[in-house]
């Protein structure tokens, strides 16, 4: 495998029962390499494994909190063990609480924080602990667009994607300080049709939902794919909203937090009223042994892109840029005559 274009054979993916942890999943079982799925809800990982089976795939799935780092430290001695060197691992396990701060209780949040910000310390290092022997390997960390923005009622997991972000970034400088070969990156993502907003912890009136634009989670498997083939790129920003997301706020933060401050609570509520009564994952999971399978896509596929033009030029760069250049060349030659 060459340093900027890698193919593995033997992947990780952390919450792989559901949502993008599924997609992804789906999509790297084509290749017909074997895939350990990591999640707590022994549900939604058996109906994994069947789907990356059908897929021409070999799975292991593995019950893991990935807020303990014991049982991370033995999910990957198993997988070792069981479908060998461990080429790629993926980062996406994560909960959270839709609420205002000041009505999230600590426990909450510290737990949030444990399974999101510390379920991604834990997989990187059991990830680097087999990988930096061999001197090779990949690690993609799921981002957001709220790594670099944050937004009303979601402190929790804004606060967790920017500490991922920080933490990535000091390990890139540790590993090129040391010449490792083993890649690091991240895929930021947009507003996603997938189950969290039917199992997160919420205390709003009403039900929460994605901020439109809204895309299906394959357009975020294929930019966490093909970040994994090309790990030695910085970062990935998936979706238009994203970019201009993270852009705009290094333009204009003060004008965001007003905007923010006006709309964000409506924009992230639908006119139904919240079901207090359904089941919530952020101590146990949704789909566990008795729970429903709740796959990759979430509520909202009536509104969801199923395509993102952004995302594609951005995996597709020289591409991007050759047909730029012929474009240019060819108004030059036209202009001429």
């Amino acid at each position: 495998m060459s340093r900027n274009r890698q193919k593995a054979q033997v992947a990780v993916i952390t919450g792989a029962s559901a949502g993008v942890g599924r997609a992804t999943a789906r999509l790297l079982a084509r290749r017909g390499i074997a895939i350990a799925l990591l999640a707590r809800g022994r549900t939604g990982l058996d109906a994994a494994a069947e789907e990356v089976r059908a897929a021409g795939g070999r799975a292991l799935p593995v019950e893991v909190d990935m807020a303990d780092y014991d049982q991370v430290v033995a999910a990957g001695q198993r997988i070792e063990a069981e479908l060998g060197p461990i080429d790629l691992w993926i980062n996406d396990a994560f909960s959270s609480v839709f609420a205002p701060f000041l009505q999230t209780r600590p426990e909450e949040f510290r737990r949030a924080m444990e399974v999101t910000y510390l379920g991604y310390v834990h997989g990187t290092r059991v990830a680097l602990h087999h990988m930096v022997p061999r001197d090779r390997g990949a690690i993609v960390q799921v981002g957001s667009a709220l790594a670099y923005r944050g937004i009303p009622l979601q402190a929790t997991y804004c606060g967790a994607k920017h500490a991922i972000v920080g933490f990535t970034e000091a390990l890139r400088c540790e590993l090129m300080h040391d010449r490792s070969n083993v890649k690091v990156t991240m895929v930021h993502l947009p507003a996603l049709n997938t189950p969290q907003f039917d199992w997160l912890l919420s205390r709003l009136p009403r039900h929460a939902q994605p901020v439109p634009p809204i895309y299906e989670p394959e357009v975020a498997a294929r930019a966490i794919v093909a970040a994994a083939d090309r790990p030695g790129r910085r970062e990935y920003w998936v979706g238009a909203s994203t970019a201009l997301t993270i852009l705009g706020n290094r333009i204009a933060p003060g004008l965001l937090d007003r905007y923010l401050a006006r709309t964000g609570y409506d924009s992230q509520q639908t006119d139904r009223p919240a079901d207090h009564d359904r089941p919530v994952n952020l101590w146990r999971p949704a789909d566990g042994p008795q729970g429903r399978d709740y796959g990759a896509r979430g509520s909202f596929g009536g509104r969801a892109h199923r395509h993102s033009t952004q995302a594609w030029l951005s995996r597709h760069r020289l591409v991007t840029a050759a047909g730029l250049t012929g474009a240019a060349v060819g108004v030059l030659a036209w202009r001429r005559h």
